[in-house]
């Protein structure tokens, strides 16, 4: 077993055929399935059902797969190590956000580690958490920046900055006329949220919840589209305060602190427990506090009322 075989049966795996990922490694597709075919002998298993189309996976070669991803991540670390700091800033870098953080950070990563450090090649896509998680444990993203704190001994998390909650009211709804407005009274009457469809989260349904977080409730949630609902029906919904500024000047007063107590959240980076790459570590951190107000900084947080 190579690590050039490995990379075949990613390539397989990644394009459904085996044609178009020869043409990725720059090989023929006899050679390929030729190496690919050794291998197979070699474990006596089928790794693909090539009478599919598209290709598929086995069973058991879905698991060789996804062990062969962490075997070529890790072996990319061992030649990172060698390289010079110069050289350690460039080529690709992956990072998996939870929607509610894209919109204020994704703007100003590209702005920022693109402009300083053109050599990286910057993908960003957002994902759910458990989607984040998955990802990193199978080393097909580098980072995720996520709602903490996690407590997975698999991950190293980096907390970076800690935000409050604002409750976002509609002028005819009651609260409107309030100068802030209660966590247990928020929560004590319908409000908008995103999970298993756009809908109104009753009272007793938060209730009855055994986790109340953020993040279950606004699963895979865009802050904008919520606020629309809201200015469009009525009622209201909680958005993080980071997003605050992204709200016109016109609908501010929409705006109502959640008090008694605060709600809040902290958003980390994560990375896999093997990762060494700390200058593209750094580079990251770096943009992030250009984008975010310094007093979000200063009061990072390890445990959150809510979560998102």
């Amino acid at each position: 077993m190579t690590l050039q075989q490995l990379k075949y049966i990613v390539a397989v795996d990644d394009f459904r055929h085996f044609g178009k990922a020869a043409e990725a490694c720059g090989l023929t597709q006899p050679t390929l399935s030729l190496m690919i075919k050794k291998l197979e002998e070699e474990l006596d298993i089928r790794i693909f059902d090539r009478d599919a189309h598209p290709v598929t996976a086995t069973e058991i070669g879905r698991k060789i797969i996804d062990r062969a991803k962490m075997v070529l991540y890790n072996a990319d670390q061992i030649c990172e190590m060698t390289r010079s700091e110069k050289e350690m800033l460039s080529g690709p870098l992956k990072i998996g956000l939870i929607s509610t953080v894209s919109p204020v950070l994704v703007p100003g990563l590209y702005k920022y580690i693109t402009s300083d450090y053109p050599s990286i090649s910057l993908r960003i896509e957002e994902m759910l958490t458990q989607t984040v998680l998955d990802k990193l444990r199978k080393a097909e993203i580098d980072m995720g920046i996520i709602s903490g704190p996690l407590n997975d001994p698999d991950f190293l998390e980096i907390p970076l900055y800690a935000e409050c909650f604002f409750a976002y009211v509609s002028p005819g709804h009651p609260a409107f006329l309030q100068e802030s407005i209660s966590a247990e009274d928020l929560f004590s009457q319908p409000v908008w949220i995103i999970k298993d469809g756009l809908r109104q989260i009753s009272p007793e349904e938060f209730r009855n919840e055994e986790e109340k977080s953020y993040e279950r409730f606004f699963e895979g949630g865009r802050v904008g589209i919520l606020i629309q609902v809201v200015n469009d029906n009525g009622g209201l919904t909680v958005i993080p305060e980071t997003h605050a500024g992204l709200i016109l000047f016109s609908q501010q007063a929409c705006l109502k602190p959640i008090v008694d107590p605060e709600i809040k959240r902290t958003i980390s980076l994560v990375v896999r427990n093997d990762y060494i790459h700390e200058s593209m570590l750094n580079v990251v951190v770096d943009a992030i506090k250009k984008i975010i107000p310094a007093k979000l900084w200063e009061r990072v947080i390890r445990q959150d009322h809510l979560k998102i």
